[in-house]
């Protein structure tokens, strides 16, 4: 079909087309002066998530999902109720009477009205931005606006509780988990005093060096006595030598370094030199070298007597030091014994003061933790802050009469149009000379105007009609 029969379809079947145009119309016209008059009241929220946290001082950061996520809790139920329960709407005998002829009275009135009301209202957050609108839509303009501020106020709450809620219960769990680990810490305490008590430590004990400087003490001590014992040792070894072989014991190492030995020895030597001189010249008998040779005799007698003892010093001092190395080896013993003793219960000791000390860091944490969440706990602000409050709206938002006649004339014109091809199809009619060429498939040889009285030259083109075929008629003879 070629544009120019479908404008003399329509042309031919305009009255079709102009009833479907008034009637849509009409129908949009009775629709508009039946719906009911509402209007919407829009109260704005900004959400401060890049703010600072007005107990703890620290910056929030958020990203766009939390946007929807609080556009949720704006239109959630529990939002509503806080709404219901601000206004006490609840008690207004109105929707009292609407609630109970709506279901009997079945059920709760602050849900039933919280779904009401979720029905009319829209958050919807602005783009790349923290900015909600809360849109309420209803009857009275003022209860429209009443409604979206309630909304706005009650979503403050909840997010303020929202928050708070955790941190009481944070709170209040540490609180019980403070009073827990200070008694852990007091019985640790207790512990460790006890202990110092018991044996005697301060909390800054310094015996540990005392007796270990104690300890090099003993052990230096010991190191020396064993060097005099080996001394006396090898003296009394020497000695015993000398002895066995037959020897002289005045060749001994001892008597020769032993001063008033050599004093007797040169006495007697100078004694006997005499002797011999006088022998000499007085001769054998002469009381002189009678008494000289009883004075050597005696100092002979002072000589060994004096070898002798320094005999018997050797072996009395190799006991010496041998006692006093056995004395200074038992001491050692018991002074390590005693700092072993000493640095296990000073390791006992520092357990029970780590004890004590890991039991203050964790009440001192579980203290600060307590302090910042009652602190939490008792906030009394919010990062949601009110930017617009809604104003009772001055013209309805709802029917829209220029938009439901535009809507309904264009209704009109579609069903106007699909009708006269409705009825042109079912009705199929010749208007024009393409229509007679599609429908005998003969040639035309003019066409006759009334209007001008001339005789138009057909052309020779042949189409057919795509919804309705003919048999083509034979040519004339």
């Amino acid at each position: 079909m070629t544009i120019s029969q479908l404008l003399t379809i329509l042309l031919a079947r305009w009255k079709f087309i102009v009833i479907m145009i008034a009637l849509g119309g009409g129908v949009a016209a009775g629709i508009t002066a039946i719906l009911p008059t509402k209007y919407k009241a829009t109260a704005t929220v900004v959400l401060d998530f890049k703010g600072q946290d007005p107990v703890l001082g620290a910056l929030l950061q958020n990203g766009g999902a939390s946007v929807n996520t609080q556009t949720d809790i704006i239109k959630s139920k529990r939002t509503a109720i806080e709404v219901i329960r601000m206004l006490k709407l609840a008690e207004s005998p109105v929707l009292r009477k609407q609630f109970i002829d709506s279901n009997n009275g079945m059920g709760d009135i602050e849900d039933w009205f919280a779904d009401v009301l979720l029905k009319n209202l829209e958050a919807r957050p602005g783009r790349d931005s923290s900015v909600v609108d809360i849109t309420f839509e209803g009857g009275d303009p003022r209860f429209a606006a009443q409604i979206a501020n309630a909304f706005a106020d009650a979503y403050q709450r909840i997010n303020l509780d929202l928050r708070v809620d955790p941190a009481r219960q944070s709170a209040a769990w540490f609180d019980e988990r403070v009073q827990a680990l200070r008694a852990n810490v007091e019985k640790a305490q207790a512990n460790l005093s006890a202990y110092q008590r018991e044996k005697g430590f301060s909390s800054v004990d310094e015996r540990g060096d005392v007796e270990t400087g104690r300890l090099t003490e003993l052990s230096g001590q010991l190191t020396a006595a064993q060097a005099n014992a080996a001394d006396a040792m090898s003296r009394q070894r020497q000695l015993q030598e000398f002895l066995n072989r037959g020897s002289s014991v005045e060749s001994i190492p001892d008597i020769l370094a032993n001063g008033l030995i050599q004093n007797l020895k040169a006495g007697l030597a100078a004694s006997e030199s005499r002797l011999e001189q006088i022998s000499n010249q007085l001769g054998a008998n002469h009381p002189e070298v009678t008494r000289l040779k009883a004075d050597i005799a005696l100092q002979k007698q002072r000589l060994q007597a004096e070898v002798v003892t320094v005999s018997a010093s050797v072996n009395n001092a190799l006991r010496i030091a041998q006692r006093r190395e056995a004395e200074l080896h038992a001491a050692v013993s018991e002074q390590r014994t005693k700092l072993l003793k000493l640095n296990q219960g000073r390791d006992e000791m520092a357990g029970l003061i780590k004890e004590a000390e890991s039991a203050q860091r964790a009440y001192e944490q579980a203290s600060q933790r307590f302090t910042q969440t009652n602190l939490e706990s008792q906030a009394t602000q919010t990062t949601i802050m009110v930017l617009n409050r809604a104003l009772p709206p001055i013209t309805p938002s709802a029917p829209r009469p220029f938009v439901n006649l535009v809507v309904g004339l264009i209704a009109g014109i579609v069903l106007g149009f699909g009708l006269a091809l409705g009825l042109e199809l079912i009705d199929r009619r010749v208007r024009s000379e393409e229509d007679i060429l599609l429908a005998l498939d003969a040639p035309l040889l003019g066409v006759l105007d009334s209007r001008k009285a001339r005789v138009k030259v057909a052309k020779k083109q042949r189409f057919r009609l795509p919804w309705r075929a003919r048999p083509a008629l034979p040519a004339p003879a």
